[in-house]
């Protein structure tokens, strides 16, 4: 099953591959930038941890609305088009940032937030299944993962420029209660912290401008499935009937969860220890580079270990940095957490050529769309984690619950999501896997 020789890209679609896979950093940059800024509207607008989370709901919510019908739109057309229109979405929705910040009403930003991510839909529906399918079969899931150890330097440069652009500068941060300020003060103060908040992503709205023209002068190959297209009705009723596929998706909406969960709430675990927002930025610097790490030694392990065990593995090693995460005080605990990261490398891409594994093309490019819905695990369970950060107030540690504060029990939620990926890996390797091996 593992093959060694077979070459990961061929140099006949090197370049067209290497455009598809700065996409894969693209996204990583709007996930990087977004994440700080769940706490930063909570300090500039006031807000609970709660009301804050929405951020995330409207981020990770334009990927469920969008999925699907962006792959019925590109098994339709090409993944080049869904390309084109997912880069024009991802522009539009960046530069809705200036009118909001204008407004100065935050529904106005998660809006913004909510287009940009139908783009982030039309883009990994379209670039996950163009990467699987640019090569050998047998390589498919090696290949995505190089493609996707592209996204950490997408996330790098996010959490750099929110952290020097964005968080550096933020007036509200300077002051430790800012509610106590007269009413002009605090007009002034947010007037100038949402401008700054908005500088990045009408900057990056010009950038995916240029992106968007590259892309439309460039030919790229494959870019309409060739033959019969086989009916909707077909398709989900073959990806309903793949259990690999379902419990692929549920394994998906889980890590997407855990994820978004151990990269936002970074802020309020260290907040809990005194720490301050910038120097909590510099440890998820950390922990992005742990992940950039852990995507390339997967890539490479996935060479010599099939995927299930690999993911299994990586999954059970998680399990144990999270209960560190929730029991261990102090910058243990904050190590544990950042070291999630290495761990959580694997798990997306792992999971996603797990579950479309043996589908043909039509039927990746709608199975596509299921597993990047499963994104909107990013906004259900990081409310629910606030939700359980706010149970003794706005704060961070207001009470405790078995033994530990607030922030701290909410680590929870991650903990079940990798116990069920590292079941869902012993499943597939056992059950897909090692069969195919003993042949």
């Amino acid at each position: 099953m593992i093959n060694t020789k077979t070459p990961v890209v061929s140099k006949n679609v090197l370049l067209p591959f290497i455009m598809v896979t700065s996409l894969f950093a693209l996204w990583g940059f709007a996930n990087a930038v977004t994440d700080p800024m769940v706490q930063a509207f909570k300090k500039v607008l006031e807000l609970s941890n709660s009301q804050a989370a929405w951020v995330q709901m409207a981020f990770y919510g334009g990927y469920f609305c969008m999925a699907l019908p962006a792959a019925m739109f590109m098994r339709k057309y090409s993944y080049k088009v869904g390309i084109l229109i997912g880069l024009g979405l991802y522009a539009v929705g960046a530069l809705l940032f200036y009118p909001a910040a204008i407004t100065e009403q935050f529904w106005f930003f998660c809006l913004g937030l909510y287009v940009l991510t139908f783009g982030l839909a039309f883009l990994e529906t379209a670039a996950n299944p163009y990467a699987l399918a640019m090569g050998a079969k047998e390589t498919a899931t090696q290949r995505l993962n190089l493609a996707q150890a592209f996204n950490p330097v997408g996330l790098i440069a996010g959490l750099f420029v929110a952290q020097q652009f964005v968080l550096k500068n933020l007036k509200s941060d300077d002051i430790q209660d800012f509610s106590v300020l007269d009413e002009a003060s605090k007009i002034l103060i947010k007037t100038s912290d949402l401008l700054i908040i908005r500088n990045p992503y009408v900057i990056l709205g010009l950038l995916l401008i240029g992106i968007f023209i590259l892309f439309l002068i460039i030919k790229m190959p494959q870019a309409k499935a060739e033959g019969g297209m086989p009916s909707i009705k077909d398709t989900f009723l073959i990806l309903f009937e793949n259990k690999k596929y379902i419990l692929g998706v549920l394994a998906q909406i889980l890590y997407v969860g855990a994820q978004i969960m151990c990269w936002t709430y970074i802020y309020q675990y260290t907040e809990a220890i005194g720490m301050e927002s910038v120097k909590a930025g510099y440890y998820q610097m950390v922990a992005f580079v742990l992940f950039t790490i852990g995507r390339v030694v997967g890539t490479v392990l996935l060479r010599y270990m099939s995927s299930g065990k690999l993911l299994m593995y990586f999954a059970l090693l998680a399990i144990l940095l999270v209960l560190g995460t929730i029991f261990i005080q102090g910058m243990t605990g904050v190590y544990c957490l950042i070291g999630i990261s290495f761990c959580m490398s694997l798990m997306f891409p792992t999971i996603y050529g797990i579950a479309l594994q043996g589908l043909s093309e039509e039927q990746s490019k709608v199975g596509s769309a299921g597993l990047v819905m499963a994104i909107v695990g990013g906004a259900l369970m990081p409310k629910l984690q606030a939700m359980i950060i706010d149970v003794g107030g706005k704060g961070v540690a207001d009470t405790t619950i078995l033994g530990v504060s607030e922030v701290n029990f909410s680590f929870i939620l991650p903990l079940f999501c990798f116990i069920y990926i590292t079941w869902y890996g012993l499943n597939v390797y056992r059950k897909y896997e090692k069969k195919t091996i003993s042949l």
